[in-house]
């Protein structure tokens, strides 16, 4: 978002905030309370604020005759009989029983559902623990890129852990003891993002605010799309969890994915493969999206290995996990909701699944995303090095200066080898640029609802 016109709007609505003086007598002994108090009603007064401006809905339509992709699944609509429409609600329905929207139908548009639902949903929230060196106990107004990268990272841990075909079962007990097994690691990927300065929670807003601090950033500040935070994160994390042993992290530079750097990393000291996460910062297009670069876009959501895209618009970030036609559908970090203590026995797990997919146009999308691969095994690699390549190409176009430059790739060798840039890279007038001065304010959010 932009955060200058969100800086100045939210000095105006504070300072119409009044609160109380102590007397005298009491000042002393009452300022550190009245402190916490005046600071909790504000963060509640500006989350507020925040979700009328953000998390009010208008309408999402799908339309019953394109399929719907989401991460590597294609979906269609099944026609019943018994029902013309399905609809799911706002963010804020994301609270209510999710029961009439999970039936035992696995295809269709119901199977969509049930696959979206279970996708984890990191937003903003207030009145967390002091985040280090600041006043801040809520990330509101500046965080959405953080949110957006948990979420993608958050995805790649449920490939890794629970599987692609795992699906949330808000209202069942678990019988057996896979689907106890089950439940207990969903809860224990959400703890590892718990809002909280804990080396339990290796991708808390508190440990990539602190990693954030290295490159001159801080709490309050927005944080672009850099996803060496996620990187340096999972470093930390395998010291203290065994977990993240059999996996690591790969970040490409200038659109280039050296192949033996990736199996260098991926091999561990005994030889065997550790699973990837593949993360390819790209810019496609100068200061707006450029459009030649939407079917190569849109094809990757029907990659198996495709775990979303961090993107959204100029400041406001979002995670995209799917199409439609030629609107991208997402998770939107901006409602923000009370923090959930997640080391507490049976903490609630409804605010971190959405029930509202949202959609926004293509054309509407910041031209810098970040793109996100899993691979379990070097096949998975493999497969995606030969399947991706074409696909990144986009078609040829007298009209549209740079049509012959693929998005990203991968090349033969170590970067420390390479002695010239990449062929084949963008040109110099797609450079980054980013559009402060846009506004996010017309973001199409939307109710479920089929044509």
């Amino acid at each position: 978002m932009n955060t200058q016109v969100v800086s100045r709007e939210r000095s105006i609505f504070l300072s119409k905030l009044n609160f109380p003086s102590n007397s005298s007598d009491h000042r002393s002994q009452e300022d550190g309370n009245n402190s916490d108090v005046e600071g909790k009603v504000k963060n509640r007064l500006l989350s507020m604020w925040n979700n009328v401006k953000y998390g009010m809905k208008l309408k999402t339509n799908f339309s019953k005759e394109s399929p719907v992709w989401l991460l590597g699944r294609c979906y269609r609509r099944i026609e019943s009989p018994s029902s013309d429409s399905t609809e799911l609600g706002t963010d804020v329905a994301a609270f209510q029983s999710q029961s009439e929207i999970v039936n035992n139908d696995d295809e269709g548009f119901e199977g969509f559902k049930k696959d979206f639902i279970s996708r984890l949903w990191l937003t903003y929230r207030r009145e967390f623990p002091i985040l280090n060196g600041s006043n801040y106990s809520s990330d509101c107004g500046w965080g959405c890129m953080l949110r957006s990268g948990q979420m993608l990272i958050a995805q790649a841990l449920v490939c890794h852990i629970l599987g692609r075909d795992w699906r949330w079962h808000p209202d069942q007990q678990p019988k057996t003891r896979e689907s106890f097994v089950e439940v207990v690691n969903h809860r224990k990927i959400i703890k590892w993002f718990g809002d909280k300065p804990s080396r339990n929670s290796p991708f808390s807003i508190h440990t990539l605010v602190t990693l954030g601090e290295a490159s001159g950033k801080k709490a309050g500040d927005w944080y672009g799309p850099d996803v060496d935070y996620f990187s340096q994160a999972f470093k930390l994390a395998s010291q203290d969890n065994y977990e993240f042993d059999s996996l690591t992290v790969c970040v490409a530079q200038d659109c280039a994915v050296y192949i033996k750097d990736v199996l260098e990393e991926c091999t561990d000291k005994n030889g065997k493969w550790k699973s990837l996460i593949l993360l390819i910062p790209v810019r496609l297009g100068a200061d707006k999206f450029n459009s030649i670069y939407a079917p190569c876009l849109t094809t990757l959501f029907s990659l198996k290995q495709c775990i979303g895209i961090i993107g959204g618009r100029p400041k406001h970030s979002l995670y995209f996990v799917g199409y439609q036609e030629d609107k991208l559908i997402h998770l939107d970090p901006h409602y923000c909701q009370e923090v959930v203590d997640v080391w507490a026995l049976d903490f609630p797990l409804t605010s971190f699944h959405c029930r509202s997919p949202r959609k926004i146009h293509l054309s509407k999308m910041d031209p810098s995303c970040c793109i996100g691969f899993y691979c379990a095994t070097k096949e998975d690699f493999f497969n995606l090095i030969e399947t991706v390549q074409p696909l990144v190409i986009p078609p040829a176009r007298s009209d549209s200066p740079g049509s012959e430059y693929p998005m990203f790739i991968f090349c033969d060798g170590y970067s420390r080898d390479a002695q010239l840039s990449p062929k084949k890279m963008p040109p110099s007038e797609l450079e980054y640029s980013m559009d402060s001065s846009t506004d996010g304010d017309d973001m199409g959010t939307e109710a479920f609802e089929i044509l």
